[in-house]
């Protein structure tokens, strides 16, 4: 019995992130009780549908917040493959869209404006957040973007193996939230100051020989590789279902873009099983 559990603060793409599941034939439902949780799983169980895969939001509207980490434990020892998900953005983000679209925060009140109220949001989902096995930070991602995302990551996976993400970013645009590892990149020689290579990507052949030709840029990647290749073991012994690896410069398009896309390809070749996804913030957001 699969059952994958949404969660996240108002205006991250919980709504957008549920429907990608309700399409991939999961069965939805939003705004749910924890304590219901396991009722709701022991009746599928009765009737059958241990293949039909469940999916469910859980947010600040609630109630029983506390009780999140006893009722995954129950859930497990019913025999339960629950996986939780959990989206977020940047605050300005989310205050963002909130006033473009002007809704009502649930937790905002007279006494409450809509910072206070989101930044309220995020502690009370702290106990969720530090138990989910997916982290996606949704602040530069588009509705579209976030369904590829969740369908890659999530419905494809056949969680019979670790699904590792290497994402490339630039530091001057803050570091992503969904980071399992950050590596700094910023010391290796910058194809920026090169007037020719400017305005090309870490995707393109002059750039990518620009950098093949440096030294301390293979030293780099084989120790990426080689500590990626060590630990991702050790986490997928203990069951970790997804790990992502962000590395960075300073604006995202040369040196991490390389780094990211020659590890994803290394990785692609390498494993047996699991998923292996190569996405370049700054590059998307272009």
């Amino acid at each position: 019995m699969k059952l994958t559990i949404v969660s996240g603060r108002s205006g991250s793409g919980k709504s957008t992130a549920l429907h990608a599941l309700e399409d991939a034939g999961y069965s939805c439902i939003d705004n749910f009780p924890i304590d219901l949780l396991q009722p709701l799983m022991r009746n599928a169980i009765d009737r059958g549908d241990a293949d039909q895969p469940h999916a469910v939001c859980i947010d600040a509207r609630t109630a029983d917040l506390d009780g999140f980490p006893a009722t995954l434990v129950e859930l497990d020892r019913m025999g339960v493959d629950c996986q939780v998900i959990y989206l977020d953005a940047l605050s300005p983000t989310l205050v963002k869209r909130f006033s473009e679209t002007r809704r009502k925060h649930p937790l905002s009140n007279a006494a409450t404006d809509l910072k206070e109220a989101i930044d309220a949001e995020q502690t009370l989902l702290e106990g969720i957040a530090d138990l989910a096995d997916l982290t996606v930070d949704t602040t530069h991602l588009t509705a579209q973007a976030l369904i590829e995302h969740i369908r890659d990551r999530v419905i494809e996976n056949s969680r019979s193996g670790l699904s590792l993400t290497f994402r490339s970013f630039g530091f001057k645009y803050g570091v992503p939230v969904d980071a399992d590892f950050v590596f700094d990149v910023r010391c290796l020689p910058n194809p920026h100051w090169v007037p020719e290579l400017r305005p090309q990507s870490g995707m393109d052949l002059p750039v990518r020989e620009y950098l093949e030709a440096q030294p301390l840029v293979q030293q780099m990647y084989e120790d990426i590789k080689a500590f990626v290749d060590r630990w991702r073991r050790c986490f997928e012994e203990n069951n970790r279902t997804y790990l992502t690896f962000a590395i960075g410069c300073t604006g995202g398009q040369h040196r991490s873009v390389y780094l990211s896309s020659r590890l994803g390809e290394h990785f692609q070749q390498s494993i047996d099983s699991g998923i292996v996804l190569v996405r370049h913030r700054e590059l998307n957001r272009s």
